[in-house]
């Protein structure tokens, strides 16, 4: 008799006529019983290829193991052996681009949900009160101590390399350039996907590695990377992602009420600006606003515009559906709270007022080509197709590229035409020395894990680079 195959754990959410109108929240996680009954799913194959398809290589088998037997702090401590961000990354990675893509179980039926239940596990070790520290923090070798590494950024890239540095045992600082630690996850991230109180569990976790965390200072302002060099520490990683936003260059960009994602997301999620005046920074409540792009970023602009009041919000692509770059549970998320798909449509001018204020955008109609260099059907302007979209907020979320600050300050670092730092993929290390790069910094806005999983590679390599230096290198 053929065995039944378990059916996945449906994540229990905020219903979306409430969650609209709110940051709250979305997904609500696992209750233990769920999460036992999903992890039971597992068949434990031998191959186990969810390991190599974590980018932070979690040992996805045995924490899920434990979970299934109800060992849900055993299975916390053993994630947060590979991975310092676990409630973050349970979050917002694409675990179905990654690990879950590849488990044994989704040719048979639905992939485990091993995102999911990694979130479970660091949010139940957190109710437990352990989510700070889980107990005093012994580093593998206390004498490497005396050797500083300093790291610029406190995103998922300089986050991650901190705590996995401070878990080896030297002395690190992390130097952040806003007033509050956390980077694209705090900025970028609305709240309704990872909790500020989530974020800021996390980081208190990486500094009870041991890890100093300076705010306000702005590296490449403040002081260079050579100073930071010639005063004591031994490395550099730069952390500092990919901020800087991309426009579109069209006609009218200039107007007000046109603004890029990354600032009109800065403003809400980290300057607070949809509870003017209690917080200083505004921002413009649209009425009809449409964001530019279909990637996660465009999915989390058009849903915050919706929640600080906005009337009607629209997605503007130039491909189709099939082609969208954001996650699925997204994009769906997106529909079922009312933003509005223009599929097939590409903004060519904005439109004006007396005031120079934004009234419209005129678009084209397009139609899908020959893939090009990334393997999508390439758009193609369809003639005499134009139509004008009337709309008050226009927010451009095409990508973002690294920041020059870094790269125009630090002599004889080498970048792509782009801006991003060129680095040694199996070390990390970049072409001036004792200088390590990783993430969005060197590749341009890509995902949190991937900075995370680059972050990792950079720490070993940081660590071999200190240890040559100073004659203690590992034993083979």
């Amino acid at each position: 008799m053929k065995k039944e195959i378990k059916k996945r754990q449906q994540m229990p959410q905020q219903p979306a006529e409430e969650r609209v109108r709110n940051f709250d929240e979305v997904a609500l996680g696992y209750t233990p019983e769920q999460a036992i009954e999903e992890a039971s799913r597992c068949t434990g194959c031998k191959r186990s290829p969810c390991i190599s398809g974590c980018p932070v290589a979690i040992d996805v088998p045995a924490f899920v193991k434990m979970v299934a037997e109800g060992r849900f702090l055993d299975a916390a401590a053993l994630v947060k052996e590979a991975n310092s961000l676990p409630a973050i990354c349970g979050r917002v990675c694409p675990q179905e681009e990654q690990c879950e893509q590849v488990c044994v179980m989704g040719k048979l039926g639905e992939p485990l949900a091993i995102g999911r239940l990694e979130r479970f596990v660091a949010d139940y070790e957190a109710a437990q009160g352990n989510g700070d520290s889980g107990g005093e923090h012994r580093p593998a070798d206390p004498d490497l101590a005396r050797f500083a590494v300093a790291v610029v950024g406190a995103g998922p890239a300089g986050l991650t390399v901190a705590g996995e540095l401070a878990k080896m045992g030297y002395s690190v600082t992390i130097f952040e350039a806003l007033h509050k630690p956390g980077g694209v996850l705090r900025y970028g991230i609305p709240e309704f996907r990872l909790p500020r109180q989530i974020l800021d569990r996390e980081i208190d976790y990486v500094k009870s590695l041991g890890v100093r965390l300076l705010t306000n200072v702005v590296i490449g302002k403040t002081f260079t990377i050579e100073q930071i060099l010639n005063g004591g520490f031994e490395a550099v990683f730069v952390g500092t992602g990919a901020g800087a936003p991309m426009m579109m260059n069209i006609p009218g960009e200039n107007l007000n009420g046109v603004l890029s994602a990354n600032e009109f997301l800065t403003r809400v999620n980290l300057m607070r600006a949809h509870r003017f005046p209690e917080y200083a920074t505004p921002v413009r409540v649209p009425r009809k606003a449409a964001v530019i792009g279909a990637g996660n970023v465009a999915m989390d602009a058009a849903r915050t515009a919706l929640r600080i009041g906005g009337e009607e919000v629209s997605i503007v692509y130039r491909r189709s559906r099939t082609e969208m770059p954001a996650r699925a549970e997204e994009i769906e998320h997106a529909i079922e709270e009312g933003v509005r798909f223009h599929l097939l449509t590409a903004p060519v001018r904005y439109i004006g007022d007396e005031r120079n204020w934004l009234t419209g955008m005129e678009c084209i109609r397009m139609e899908l080509g020959e893939p090009d260099e990334s393997g999508r059907r390439r758009p193609v302007p369809v003639k005499g197709s134009e139509f004008i979209m009337e709309v008050d907020t226009a927010i451009v979320a095409i990508g973002q590229t690294p920041n020059p600050l870094i790269r125009t300050t630090t002599p004889g670092l080498e970048t792509t035409k782009w801006g991003g730092i060129i680095v040694d993929e199996s070390t990390g290390a970049a072409s001036v020395p004792e200088v390590f790069a990783g993430g969005d910094a060197v590749t341009g806005a890509a995902t949190v894990i991937t900075a995370m999983g680059a972050a990792k590679i950079a720490a070993a390599g940081i660590d071999a680079c200190i240890r040559k230096k100073h004659g203690l290198e590992k034993e083979e």
